[in-house]
């Protein structure tokens, strides 16, 4: 096995359900129509596991959610590990994760969530190249805050970061740095969380041919036709 292909992808994810995340969205959509968001977004994330060269961890998040992570995770052909987030702030269980999966040998870790569909394969290898040379490698968001974050070695307390804020970029950085660990940032992505985030994915997967891709396209157009008529 190659050493770049060594790194582990984990999907940190929820099991979508009516009133469970993406709030902001629900604002706008409903939350009927705000759990089929979110299970496109998934599908995405899914896609990109199943490309993925390497080992996969699914991280949902409750222990309850385990089986369903399995049948989730079915159709993923290289190695997969189920490991359930613990309780507290994102940044306890991306602590908690992260020791978790080191004590199991795990050393080259790839963090994404279910929300980023525009992530791709030259982000995926990019990151995988930048993880020889440092220590810490991210992808920021548009909004200031990260879609992607890779390690190499333990993360230094994530606790105290301003978590769902426009400062966890920046903030992620200096903790990374303070901690004596290089930062190799790589571009911007985006994540979806407002509606304005939802309309971008329209210019965003325009060219994308990936399945999912354009069904979440699909779904983006119709919820969007729909509010406009509904809104004249």
């Amino acid at each position: 096995m190659k050493i770049m292909d060594e790194a582990t992808l984990i999907l940190v994810c929820k099991k979508p359900a009516p009133g469970i995340g993406k709030q902001r969205l629900a604002a706008n959509l409903g939350n009927g129509m705000t759990q089929k968001v979110a299970e496109a977004l998934l599908a995405c994330a899914l896609e990109d596991a199943c490309d993925w060269p390497g080992p996969v961890v699914i991280a949902p998040a409750n222990v309850e959610d385990v089986d369903w992570a399995r049948a989730f995770s079915a159709p993923i052909p290289s190695s997969v590990t189920i490991v359930p987030q613990v309780a507290g702030n994102l940044g306890q269980r991306l602590n908690a994760l992260d020791q978790t999966l080191r004590a199991q040998g795990m050393k080259q870790l790839v963090f994404i969530g279910s929300d980023s569909p525009g992530l791709n394969t030259t982000d995926y290898a990019a990151t995988r190249a930048a993880l020889q040379h440092a220590d810490i490698v991210l992808i920021p968001a548009l909004d200031g805050g990260v879609v992607l974050m890779a390690n190499r070695y333990a993360w230094p307390d994530l606790s105290a970061l301003p978590w769902s804020s426009d400062q966890l970029g920046a903030a992620l950085i200096d903790a990374c740095r303070t901690a004596k660990q290089s930062v190799k940032t790589l571009g911007h992505g985006t994540d979806v969380d407002e509606m304005e985030d939802l309309v971008r994915l329209v210019t965003l997967l325009q060219r994308d041919s990936r399945p999912a891709r354009c069904a979440l396209l699909e779904l983006t157009k119709n919820i969007i036709s729909t509010l406009k008529i509904a809104n004249a």
